[in-house]
């Protein structure tokens, strides 16, 4: 075990304890009980706020991390660092199709258009796929950090990963939406901040050239045979980073439809600007001699080997600070990613807490269930959450692929149905049964090797050694979209048309009418929903 840096630690420990300040600090004189106020901060964030929570939201640990390793992977480089450019389009088109409605409507939660439409249980079912993404994006990004802290400071990762989510897990139990938004709010300014001030000190260190002359290190460049995986990985970004709870938790927080759309909008730039510094720390990393720093990376490694020296691309961002820049710089570039962990990090405990009190508690256990009670349901759920990504930040060591990986689900599976119950008014449960069980057979048929699941499905171009090379996630979610629609135009047919008798309706899709829209606290038509798929009947 590395020796620890007792500044470095000093700095880290005192960062820590300013962030649970301010959380503690946002939540003062607030209705902590209150379910619209815990989930939603009482729809009250404004333009500047709502830009900078949900632009610190994006640009978390794996975002900046997964963004400089691309750069310095030799096989990648910057045409393959899609994340940045491919989730501010995902805002952009978030705010222009769905934020505003769904403001409009006065939803809690993503997954309420999807149980309105589809009804309690389906809506749970679909939850399992945005569950995992969370998780998985949590723990990539909280694994960030843990890599962070072992190399600038030489503290383990498994009791910088404890310290950091015990520390998120806290204050988003005490202050809810509010704790996460103001402390969003510095920790996008430290990230800012940070970054930038590392960059000059590490570019202009003896060991790194010119970053200009050396771009056949960090451009990279797209074999024939990879286009059709470079293409599936930018269209699952995109629409796959659409439906999110910690994307809509901000447009549904704000103080009205139109302010949502705007904030989408201005939150797309923010996320593309914001990747600039982690695009030149990678780039940097790819442009040094590390044979000319003090990392050795085994022993017996003098600066004046002339053998090149094989980083842990992972660690790039971290090892950059440390080893280009001044102490105190790298300290503050810790800061930095510590704080791009634990905007990104709290975010997600919230954002699932908050479905499964609302979507999942509440209309399936507890119906009748006080706004005190669901708010306490989130606040376990926050604590469970919380040991969950915990767990899995300890256990995964890829950090870019935990960040492709994390949109799969929810891209093929979750996005077809969700997308409709706004766009098309006759798509049903038996179409997002059918359209469910098929996109996942498609998408888990074609196996993932980041994560040792071999193929059992080999799509067009599969290849032994490569892989597969046919965009399938996308082949997969395009064939869910149109079972979706096919399944349910054809039930709505057989079932209206009286060729097959309602008894058979054992989803009681069309034994029951449709109520309406959401009345003003957002619960209405849901909960009435609820009840008609379980009873059966057409009045309450």
């Amino acid at each position: 075990m590395a020796e620890i840096n007792i500044a470095g630690a000093i700095a880290i420990v005192l960062f820590y304890l300013v962030i649970l300040g301010i959380g503690l600090w946002a939540v003062r004189g607030r209705r902590r009980d209150n379910e619209e106020e815990a989930m939603l901060a009482g729809r009250s964030l404004g333009l500047v706020i709502g830009t900078l929570t949900l632009t610190a939201t994006w640009v978390g640990g794996g975002y900046i991390n997964g963004t400089a390793e691309v750069l310095y992977d030799k096989s990648l480089g910057l045409v393959w660092a899609q994340a940045p450019w491919c989730y501010a389009i995902s805002l952009g088109l978030g705010g222009l199709l769905f934020a505003k409605v769904m403001r409009e409507r006065k939803y809690v939660t993503m997954i309420d258009p999807v149980q309105e439409k589809y009804g309690a249980i389906m809506g749970v079912l679909l939850y399992i796929p945005a569950l995992l993404g969370e998780i998985f994006w949590s723990g990539a990004i909280l694994s960030a950090l843990g890599a962070t802290v072992s190399v600038v400071i030489g503290l383990d990762r498994f009791t910088s990963v404890i310290v950091s989510s015990c520390i998120a897990i806290f204050y988003t139990l005490i202050g809810g939406l509010y704790s996460v938004v103001y402390t969003d709010v510095i920790q996008l300014f430290c990230i800012f901040i940070g970054l930038w001030l590392s960059i000059p000190f590490a570019m202009t260190h003896k060991a790194v050239s010119s970053i200009s002359e050396d771009s056949g290190k960090w451009l990279g460049e797209i074999p024939t045979d990879q286009i059709g995986v470079w293409l599936d990985y930018a269209l699952l970004l995109i629409w796959g980073g659409l439906p999110w709870q910690i994307y809509f938790q901000r447009v549904l927080s704000c103080k009205s439809p139109s302010m949502s759309r705007t904030v989408s909008y201005t939150a797309s730039i923010g996320c593309l600007l914001m990747a600039i510094p982690a695009v030149l720390i990678g780039a940097i990393g790819a442009s040094t001699d590390w044979t000319q720093t003090s990392y050795r990376p085994f022993e017996g490694v003098t600066t004046n080997q002339t053998a090149s020296v094989e980083l842990d691309k992972t660690l790039i961002l971290p090892m950059v600070l440390q080893y280009l820049t001044p102490p105190v710089v790298s300290f503050i570039g810790l800061g930095a990613v510590s704080a791009a962990v634990m905007s990104s990090t709290d975010s997600s405990f919230l954002s699932v807490s908050t479905i499964l009190a609302h979507n999942i508690y509440r209309p399936i256990f507890r119906k009748k269930a006080s706004e005190k009670e669901v708010v306490w349901a989130m606040r376990v759920a926050v604590v469970i959450v919380g040991a969950a990504v915990t767990g899995m930040a300890l256990s995964v060591e890829s950090i870019y692929a935990l960040f492709h990986l994390c949109s799969d689900l929810i891209y093929v599976v979750l996005f077809p149905p969700w997308c409709l119950s706004f766009f098309w008014k006759d798509v049903n449960t038996y179409g997002s049964v059918v359209g469910y069980v098929v996109g996942l057979l498609l998408r888990v048929g074609g196996g993932e090797d980041k994560i040792g699941f071999p193929a059992f499905i080999k799509y067009p171009f599969y290849d032994e050694v490569k892989g597969q090379l046919f965009p399938f996630r996308t082949f997969a979610m395009i064939v869910t979209f149109v079972i979706l629609i096919v399944v349910s135009s054809l039930t709505k047919y057989l079932f209206e048309g009286d060729i097959i008798p309602l008894k058979y309706d054992f989803l009681n899709e069309f034994k029951t009418c449709n109520i309406g829209k959401a009345n003003e606290t957002g619960h209405g038509p849901i909960e009435d929903k609820y009840v008609m798929k379980e009873h059966g009947n057409s009045e309450i």
